[in-house]
């Protein structure tokens, strides 16, 4: 469906996408996410059309982006993050403004106007001015106009930015339903939003993806991986890194002494599908060590994300 390759954009000397490839198949929903500034807009844009990439390629259905701009561009519903709404026009006026734009006329125009406030859930506003309306509201108009013409292909930027939660499950629960019928594209910071909504997660940091899988695998890959906290006393540093790194299942040991009083804060990465918790706590048995204090933590997407778009 789309395929995007070395996909580069400079401003100037900045680099805001920097040499992304992409396949993105028909019926999936795929989620961009990165932190500000990390390129998801500019890439969004380059792949409606609106910003030309200075290097690299898009293909969609096999239509080249930059050489046929408007067949591809009657392909993609767009919403950006702010919806580009005229405040001072009622509801029902500005969908049927924006369907005389897409050129549907009479009994087809009325048909997709109704079936669009019964699926974005517009009952009751029509005859309301958008500049009275809630922000979720609005984003609800905005998604309407993105899907006026039916379009095969939906992009949607920050769709939840701003909303508070009830109105996020109710915009999550409408881009679930329109993927069951379009290729959806949205990007957010917020990980809970795309595990919840998407197949597949895409992270970007500093204009380069730095993960690439479907929800379900970047999931299960998160619970692979768990790290324990420990807090010993009389234990050296040298000799707590040689005993517990032998452990089997422990891929990694750092130690931080604390300040004056003896103390070693010890961190380990387990890497197993066993229980490792008994062996740590044997091997610290059979020293004069003192433990003090052993908490396991679970990683799960969140901390995958950090460490992923965290500086340098």
């Amino acid at each position: 469906m789309i395929q995007v390759e070395d996909l580069t954009k400079f401003y100037s000397d900045l680099c805001a996408v920097d040499h992304i490839n992409l396949e993105i198949p028909k019926g999936e929903i795929m989620g961009l996410l990165g932190p500000n500034g990390a390129g998801k807009t500019t890439t969004l844009r380059m792949l409606t059309g609106y910003f030309q990439p200075t290097s690299g390629s898009i293909r969609i259905k096999d239509c080249a982006v930059d050489e046929q701009p408007v067949m591809v561009k009657g392909l993609i519903g767009y919403l950006p993050e702010s919806a580009p709404l005229y405040p001072g026009m009622l509801v029902y006026d500005y969908l049927l403004y924006i369907a005389n734009i897409r050129g549907l006329r009479d009994q087809a125009r009325q048909g997709r106007i109704a079936d669009l406030v019964e699926r974005c859930g517009l009952q009751g506003i029509m005859h309301k001015t958008i500049g009275e309306l809630s922000k979720g509201l609005k984003q609800r108009v905005g998604l309407a106009h993105a899907m006026m013409s039916d379009p095969e292909i939906l992009i949607l930027d920050e769709p939840t930015s701003g909303l508070d939660p009830n109105q996020i499950v109710e915009i999550r629960d409408i881009i679930r339903a329109i993927g069951r019928e379009k290729t959806v594209i949205l990007s957010t910071h917020i990980l809970s939003e795309a595990e919840a909504t998407c197949d597949r997660i895409v992270i970007i940091h500093e204009g380069r993806i730095v993960a690439d899988d479907r929800t379900a695998n970047l999931k299960h890959s998160a619970g692979d991986t768990r790290q324990i906290n420990l807090c010993l006393q009389n234990a050296e540093a040298e000799d707590v890194r040689r005993r517990l790194g032998a452990l089997e299942g422990i891929a990694d040991v750092t130690t931080r002494a604390q300040a004056g009083d003896g103390r070693q804060d010890v961190t380990l990465v387990c890497r197993s599908s066993q229980d490792v918790r008994a062996s740590i706590y044997a091997a610290v048995k059979a020293t004069d060590w003192i433990l003090l204090e052993f908490v396991q933590h679970t990683r799960d997407l969140e901390s995958i994300f950090r460490e992923l778009t965290k500086e340098n």
